[in-house]
């Protein structure tokens, strides 16, 4: 999911929680969703992670002043990635 995807991960998470919560549905469907809303999870999470990472660099000037650096993600972490490549990667 590209960068300009983190809120609509986010909106549709929040919809599968409010689903879930609801409990009106299946055994089968809540297991779906439920899946779904962990690879969703898992990828707001990890652009939460990079942006956190990136303020601190922004904050850490080694004179006090505050500038801006690139931010290297660490190796083995795809931009590209998808939620859905990332836990198929875990099983």
């Amino acid at each position: 999911m590209p960068k300009e995807k983190f809120e609509e991960a986010l909106k549709r998470l929040e919809k599968i929680v409010s689903r879930l919560e609801e409990g009106d549905i299946s055994l089968e469907e809540s297991l779906k969703l439920f899946e779904e809303g962990i690879r969703l999870s898992r990828f707001c999470n990890q652009k939460l992670d990079e942006a956190e990472k990136k303020v601190e660099i922004l904050m850490k000037g080694k004179d006090g002043t505050l500038r801006p650096e690139p931010f290297e993600p660490p190796p083995g972490n795809r931009e590209s990635s998808s939620p859905e490549e990332d836990l198929s990667e875990e099983e």
